[in-house]
């Protein structure tokens, strides 16, 4: 059954809703920096161009310094360092570095509108004292110099990697803050992910010739065309010094990364962006790896166009560099000495990041799920079609990792931000492995048809514009006809967990009752399957009647038979079978395996000890 005065109701709501955060601030930047490799230091200077396009008036502003947190008692040090589940990447490498070390970002000069205001750095936080408020609608010039010592390479930013490449650029410039409805997100740099202003970047970067530069953006020399970087680059190798210059417009960041022994390849993509591949050429099995990556890279562009929406950008750089997998507008830097598999899973998963946290730009303080879990989920999908494997064996390990993390000790909310989770364990997997499994259940409820609509029309609707969770809810709702916000309640805001189980199975006259149970405080549509002895499949699907809807018939064989709503409150349901239990073969709840039921030992009839339980081992990966 279809609500349509329910969808005209949220259909209201969301215009009402829409209208309050649809603005967008922007930012133009232009930069150019001088860089010492020597010293491993560059001076560096800054034009930002704020539009503010919010309903405030803005009495100050707030940029990141994000290298100031690679110094000995920075709160990023000491938070790692008092967590039980340090990050071993940086452990206490932050507390021992030398000054030569380090990193940093000094303010040198600062002005508004050819003014010089008050600021005062506060670690990775300038605060700016405005000399006079930025008017809604108006916007101001700001100009700043500033010199920067490149850390270290610790947590994703820095220098000498462990793979020995020379410079991973990122988060490596003072950076506006994003200000939305609810204000300032002036968060400090203390382990997680970025949220940024929609904008334009102009940057040159004026180093030894004996690097190549891969950046966000496209390179300005004409040159460049139909060659790559490093034949540019073999140009000016008799110059001491040359200038590289790139232009990005709508992205919310800016990277780049340095080497002296880049190799670069190119895959000229005429039905989506082309690829850049840069890399240190190591021994052959590893050149190799990256020599047969374009291709997979390729098939995920595919996929992902077709499925889920249309990459906005020309090209894309996947580049050797950072501490293993990290995305950025255009660019990812990802380790480069592992498997051909590894390197591939790692290449979609940083691709996937493009249309969620490139193009979408939700706040991964607040929301990381809404890029991660995303991300993880789709990476999964697609990962699954490049290797022929089925989705539900694709997504097993992952059930099983929840529901090991949902049972214990460390489970946390998913509406925490990301920075305050008691553990690294609870961030990752509520962000990830909670977050995925939030899309794949989703299916369950919905059904794969209204889920994949939801999917692409979210990402087509709010392309730019850092959208939330309601959001999603909306376009989910509407797609479906059912209401899933109790869901998102639940699931986004609770530890609470599924657990169904059939609790009695007796003859009656005419048939079999069935007793089911809800034995936790999520509640779930429910999905019996019924085989009879003498082979016949029968699916009952139980609706709740909080989604005042339900989903089309999913049985791929068989009879599907749409049972009255289970009100959430009752703690069972009472099912009137037309086949006595002699006349059953089996019964299981939740056949395709999409409900994160925490415990599958009574989710079958007559029960086979350890059965779905082993089953689940059996897929983790």
């Amino acid at each position: 059954m279809k609500n349509w005065i329910t969808a005209l109701l949220w259909s209201t709501s969301l215009l009402a809703f829409g209208q309050v955060h649809s603005w967008q601030q922007r930012v133009d930047y232009e930069m150019e920096i001088d860089f010492d490799h020597e010293k491993h230091r560059f001076a560096g200077s800054q034009k930002l161009i704020y539009t503010n396009h919010s309903p405030d008036e803005l009495h100050e502003v707030y940029y990141h310094l994000y290298f100031n947190a690679f110094q000995p008692m920075s709160m990023m040090d000491v938070r790692q360092r008092s967590l039980p589940d340090p990050d071993d990447r940086i452990g206490e490498r932050i507390l021992n570095l030398n000054p030569d070390e380090i990193g940093y970002h000094k303010v040198l000069r600062l002005q508004q509108d050819g003014k010089a205001v008050a600021y005062e750095v506060r670690e990775t936080i300038l605060v700016v004292k405005l000399d006079h408020p930025i008017k809604p609608g108006k916007r101001s010039v700001f100009e700043m110099e500033f010199e920067s010592q490149v850390p270290v390479q610790i947590r994703r930013s820095g220098r000498n990697g462990k793979e020995g490449i020379d410079y991973s650029m990122t988060q490596w410039y003072p950076k506006m803050a994003e200000y939305d409805y609810e204000g300032w997100h002036a968060d400090p740099y203390i382990a997680r992910e970025f949220h940024g202003v929609w904008g334009s970047f102009d940057v040159t970067i004026q180093m030894d010739s004996a690097f190549t530069i891969a950046a966000t953006g496209n390179l300005q020399h004409p040159e460049r065309v139909g060659k790559g970087y490093a034949e540019l680059n073999d140009k000016y190798r008799d110059q001491e010094r040359i200038s590289w210059r790139f232009k990005a417009e709508n992205v919310h960041d800016f990277a780049w990364a340095a080497d002296r022994d880049y190799a670069h390849d190119i895959l000229v993509n005429v039905d989506g962006p082309d690829f850049h591949f840069f890399y240190e050429k190591g021994d052959e099995k590893m050149t190799q790896n990256w020599r047969d990556l374009p291709e997979y890279a390729k098939r995920c562009a595919e996929i992902m166009t077709r499925d889920f929406g249309s990459y906005p950008y020309d090209h894309y750089s996947v580049v050797q560099g950072g501490d293993g997998g990290m995305e950025y507008p255009m660019m990812t830097l990802i380790v480069g000495e592992i498997s051909l598999p590894g390197l591939i899973s790692v290449t979609v998963h940083e691709f996937i990041h493009s249309w969620y946290q490139g193009v979408l730009g939700s706040n991964e303080q607040m929301y990381p799920w809404l890029d991660e879990g995303f991300t993880q989920y789709v990476q999964t999908r697609v990962m699954a079609e490049m290797r022929g494997r089925d989705l539900e064996i694709a997504t097993r390990g992952s059930y099983s990792s929840y529901r090991s993390y949902a049972t214990s000790d460390l489970h946390e909310p998913m509406s925490l931000f990301s920075d305050y989770y008691a553990t690294n364990k609870a961030y990752g997997s509520n962000a990830y492995t909670k977050g995925l499994i939030f899309l794949h259940q989703l299916t369950y409820i919905v059904g794969e048809d209204a889920f994949l609509r939801s999917m692409r029309r979210y990402y087509e609707e709010w392309q730019f514009q850092h959208p939330e969770p309601r959001d999603f809810l909306h376009i989910v709702e509407q797609e479906s006809g059912i209401q899933v916000d109790w869901y998102f309640n639940h699931w986004l805001q609770s530890t609470h967990n599924i657990n169904y189980g059939i609790a009695k199975v007796e003859q009656e006259e005419g048939g079999s009752r069935v007793v089911l149970a809800q034995k936790d405080r999520i509640p779930m549509p429910i999905e019996l399957l019924v085989i009879t002895a003498s082979g016949e499949k029968h699916l009952y699907y139980i609706p709740m009647l909080i989604m005042w809807g339900e989903k089309e018939s999913e049985a791929s064989s068989g009879k599907w038979h749409s049972m009255k709503p289970w009100p959430w409150v009752y703690p069972e349901y009472v099912l009137h079978l037309p086949f006595g239990p002699d006349e059953i073969e089996s019964m299981t709840i939740d056949p395709s395996g999409r409900m994160a039921d925490v415990d599958l030992s009574d989710n079958s009839w007559p029960v086979e000890e350890n059965s779905r339980l082993q089953m689940d081992s059996e897929w983790v990966e």
